[in-house]
């Protein structure tokens, strides 16, 4: 198994920690047996990144809002096993 951890900086000012916290539950339920840690890191300034392997994958700032569950499971799985199905997370919406 190959080391995937994933960091989420969150900007403790903002109080952001509950959102970050609820973002790593749900990729740790996701990717239970691909993940080798989800890290909480402090930061300030309205910081809300998201790294896997230390390469960003998500910037609230560069993007202008947060990540939905559900664009931040298929940007993991897109960069550790691109060929899985992620169930309704891949379903578009109707």
């Amino acid at each position: 198994m190959s080391q995937n951890i994933v960091e989420i900086t969150y900007c403790t000012q903002c109080r952001w920690l509950l959102r970050a916290a609820w973002l790593a539950q749900e990729l740790l339920t996701t990717f239970e047996q691909d993940l080798t840690s989800v890290a909480l890191k402090p930061g300030s300034g309205g910081v809300f990144d998201i790294t896997l392997n230390q390469q960003l994958i998500f910037s609230r700032k560069e993007v202008g809002r947060f990540p939905e569950a559900k664009e931040v499971k298929q940007l993991v799985r897109d960069f550790i096993d691109p060929n899985r199905d992620l169930g309704h997370s891949d379903r578009p919406k109707i």
